[in-house]
């Protein structure tokens, strides 16, 4: 296996990479992750089972995506394949140090900065792609009320309701949720997608975010997440708020759009999110 790797990253790099040292990481809780070097070279690995191809290229993509804004940095995408057993991503290794209140109010600025290009005029993404193990579909269009509330309240209430998890009428959920964004006319920003503590890292040179789920939303929902499992320190939403002030209605739209988290660790993890999940809806759905 590991031989095909370092092949592979030869021939993507037009170098002559052999492993000579490889560490085991800890972290993630999809993916094995494992550090290889070589030849004064470094390289961050993800593996998993051949299945799990597409989840790796659609990561791919989105980093690319993410990369070619400028705004944020990302590691570096080096390749993405397959051996015989194992689906794996080869990115840039990145040495991570500890979180500072300047690295935080970098990032803030940045996801401003990212959130502030609108390039795109509907809501969606060029193909489906996955928000941990959970497909995330992102049809274009053109109302970001219907999008949100089909795409993403409707689908996840629908896996739950398909695993005998239901939580209520998912017709009615999905209109009371139309009708709760009917007014908020927001541009389509690139977001990240899946913004929280445990996808961002700080290096010497400032910050840097991995494992997105990008779509063209919101952005809103982006900054939502970022309070719902240990919330970003106040440097951060100082920093998003004196380069891109959010609008008026925020704290209200921010529970519906973290509702989509909840219900898709509800639908990968059951247990307190399944409660959390029923709580939410009680408070937003009356």
């Amino acid at each position: 296996m590991w031989q095909s790797i370092a092949e592979q990253i030869s021939t993507e790099l037009d170098i002559d990479f052999q492993i000579t040292d490889k560490a085991s990481l800890n972290g993630g809780s999809v993916n094995l992750a494992w550090h290889i070097q070589g030849q004064g070279r470094q390289f961050f690995v993800k593996l998993n089972q051949r299945e799990r191809l597409e989840q790796f290229e659609n990561e791919q993509w989105s980093l690319q995506k993410l990369a070619q804004q400028g705004a944020i940095r990302v590691p570096e995408v080096i390749c993405v394949g397959q051996t015989l057993d194992k689906a794996f991503l080869v990115l840039e290794y990145l040495p991570l140090q500890m979180e500072t209140e300047l690295g935080w109010q970098q990032l803030g600025e940045q996801l401003a900065a990212l959130h502030a290009r609108h390039e795109q005029a509907m809501f969606g993404f060029d193909w489906d792609n996955f928000i941990g193990l959970t497909v995330q579909p992102n049809q274009w269009q053109s109302n970001w009320s219907s999008f949100f509330s089909e795409q993403r309240l409707g689908w996840q209430l629908q896996l739950l309701a398909e695993q005998g998890f239901g939580v209520g009428n998912i017709d009615k959920m999905v209109e009371q949720s139309r009708q709760l964004l009917a007014q908020h006319k927001p541009l389509p920003s690139l977001l990240h997608g899946d913004l929280w503590r445990g996808n961002v890292g700080f290096t010497a040179e400032g910050p840097v975010v991995f494992d997105p789920a990008c779509y063209f939303g919101d952005r809103e929902a982006d900054v939502a997440f970022t309070g719902l499992f240990a919330r970003f320190p106040e440097a951060f939403y100082q920093s998003y708020q004196a380069v891109y002030p959010l609008h008026e209605g925020y704290q209200q739209r921010k529970s519906l759009y973290n509702l989509y988290h909840v219900l898709n660790h509800a639908n990968q993890f059951r247990g307190s999110y399944l409660l959390q999940a029923q709580e939410l809806i009680k408070q937003l759905f009356h």
